[in-house]
């Protein structure tokens, strides 16, 4: 997979607990776009789990996981944000945030045992979660005749071009979204050479 245009996320939210000498560890794990966004998971996470001592976390940001943090929420240091850190960078993933919750089954496990509990939290959480990949796609605008979208829309999507939405005016304006560089050759193969299109960035989406 080339990085710089493509990377993976989870594909939806997914929960799973393990449970060693009475300490329960129950992972979620979330997909997010912003370190806010994870903030808010583990704030969200801490209040509905009121009743527990920890509430760890750590995630991983951006198409080239750029922003990675972790916290060990009262545990000692290493045992937990870190090892969970690991987990989510040992599956390529990001725009993910995992939060371990921690009910004490009153039997200490050692540091060695918390990062395995930890670690395994989130390893069964992902598991549930799937996974899903991001492509960057480049964005075009396409001005055509009303007569002519309905068609083009549909002859484009076979193509395999998304069309992101449609704005009618005096005019319609397709935008669009296509994975390759030659779609100005696609477009005039479709429309005769008729349409022209802007090419206005690009976008990522999920596969």
């Amino acid at each position: 997979m080339d990085v710089s245009t493509a990377y993976r996320t989870v594909a939806r939210t997914g929960e799973a607990e393990v449970e060693v000498k009475r300490s329960r560890f129950r992972c979620h794990v979330e997909r997010v776009d912003s370190e806010p966004a994870a903030r808010e998971v583990v704030e969200r996470i801490r209040k509905q789990h009121w009743d527990a001592r920890h509430h760890c976390s750590a995630f991983v940001l951006g198409p080239h996981a750029a922003v990675a943090r972790s916290s060990d929420d009262g545990e000692p240091s290493g045992t937990a944000g870190a090892p969970m850190l690991e987990v989510l960078r040992g599956r390529d993933l990001s725009d993910v945030v995992a939060v371990v919750t921690r009910w004490f089954g009153g039997t200490l496990l050692g540091a060695g045992g918390l990062v395995r509990a930890y670690g395994d939290a989130v390893r069964a959480a992902l598991d549930a979660a799937g996974v899903r990949e991001r492509r960057l796609w480049q964005r075009y605008d396409v001005p055509v005749d009303h007569a002519t979208a309905g068609r083009l829309e549909g002859e484009l999507r076979a193509r395999g071009v998304r069309v992101l939405g449609v704005d009618y005016t005096e005019r319609a304006l397709l935008r669009l979204a296509a994975p390759a560089d030659d779609f100005a050759a696609v477009l005039a193969e479709l429309t005769a050479g008729a349409a022209t299109a802007d090419h206005v960035g690009a976008v990522w989406l999920d596969q």
